[in-house]
Order: structure tokens, then C-alpha cells, then sequence
């Protein structure tokens, strides 16, 4: 009897092992969602980085915020790349769509350190909700190299999921980070307008 209970015991671990070993994983990157403009005759650089996520979101499988103080850490569905990384390439890919300019680095490349405007973002939240909504609220600055001068903004937002599954929450996350992107680009702008 104890044989058959020894047996049975570990047939039941082999099949959970089995069970989890064969759950595929999904991975998920983040996207540019800005629209190509004309290219633009700028003869300044921009380098974006470095990025700061809140440690509960710095890792590889996607959190869901599933409460006021309780997250869902989804080890099936994870991120392609570690996702402050992910965030600094999408940023820059929108820059260099907006300002129309393909010098638009991202730190810490050899070119960043001689960039005219550095882009620093700091996330304070990246809250994921499956089937409802994205939500960033981040910190920017630029500082400008050649007039010796910082700009800080603030955006706080939520991109509304247009579907129900992990998709749809990654793509309103590269929305949200598009609306982020407008932000800073308009910024660079102004400074090249000398409105500032």
C-alpha cells in the first residue's frame, strides 16, 4: 500500500512538471506609434536614456495590477526585452517619426554623450490591467547641451485597451509611451525655436 501511495505520488509530480513544462510562453514587445513626418533638415542630435522603471514592473514577466495593493505576475506572458530598454527604443523610435530625423540615439551609445538634448524619463507608474486599461505616469526632462538648460514635464495618463488579452494591453502601452513621446518632441521643438 505504501509502494502504490509512493507510485501515485510521484506520477503526480511528473505530470504537474509535464504540465507546466509544456505552457507556452508568449513574449511581447512594445511599438513606435508615431506617424512619419518629412524628414527635417535639424542639425542637432538627440539621445534618449537613460530609462528608470518602478521595481515591481522591472522584470521580464508582464504584472497586472489586480487591485489597490495587489499585483498578478504572469509567468506565461513576458516581455521580449527587460522593459526599461524596450521603453528607451520605442521613445526614440517615435522621436526620430516626429521630428523627422534619424539622429536620435539611445544612451549610453558612444554618440549619446555628444547628442545636443539628452532625454531622461523616469516611469513612476506602468500599470498594466488586462482587458481595461494602460496606465503611465512619467516624469521627462531634457536638458539641452549647447544652451545649458533643463526642461521638466509631467505626464500622467490612461490608454483605454481596445481588447481583452495581452496584446491589446501592450499596444495601449505603446500608445500611452506615442502621447509621451509628442510630449517631448514638442519640447525639442520649442528649444530649436528658441521659444525658451
Amino acid at each position: 500500500m505504501r509502494r502504490l501511495a509512493t507510485t501515485l505520488i510521484c506520477c503526480a509530480v511528473v505530470g504537474l512538471i509535464a504540465g507546466c513544462a509544456s505552457s507556452p510562453s508568449r513574449f511581447y514587445t512594445l511599438s513606435p506609434t508615431a506617424a512619419q513626418t518629412a524628414p527635417s533638415p535639424s542639425g542637432y542630435t538627440v539621445s534618449v536614456g537613460p530609462v528608470s522603471v518602478p521595481d515591481v514592473v522591472n522584470r521580464l514577466p508582464i504584472v497586472l495590477r489586480t487591485g489597490p495593493n495587489q499585483v498578478f505576475i504572469s509567468e506565461f506572458d513576458r516581455w521580449a526585452s527587460p522593459l526599461k530598454d524596450d521603453i528607451a527604443r520605442v521613445v526614440a523610435g517615435n522621436l526620430i517619426s516626429i521630428l523627422g530625423t534619424p539622429q536620435v540615439t539611445i544612451f549610453p551609445q558612444s554618440s549619446a554623450a555628444e547628442a545636443s538634448y539628452r532625454v531622461i524619463i523616469n516611469i513612476l507608474r506602468f500599470d498594466s490591467e488586462l482587458g481595461k486599461a494602460a496606465t503611465l505616469d512619467a516624469i521627462w526632462t531634457v536638458n539641452s547641451v549647447k544652451k545649458g538648460k533643463s526642461h521638466q514635464g509631467r505626464m500622467m495618463l490612461t490608454e483605454t485597451t481596445q481588447g481583452g488579452d495581452y496584446s491589446d494591453l501592450v499596444a495601449a502601452h505603446s500608445r500611452a509611451l506615442g502621447q509621451l513621446s509628442a510630449e517631448i518632441a514638442g519640447m525639442i521643438l520649442k528649444i530649436e525655436a528658441r521659444k525658451l
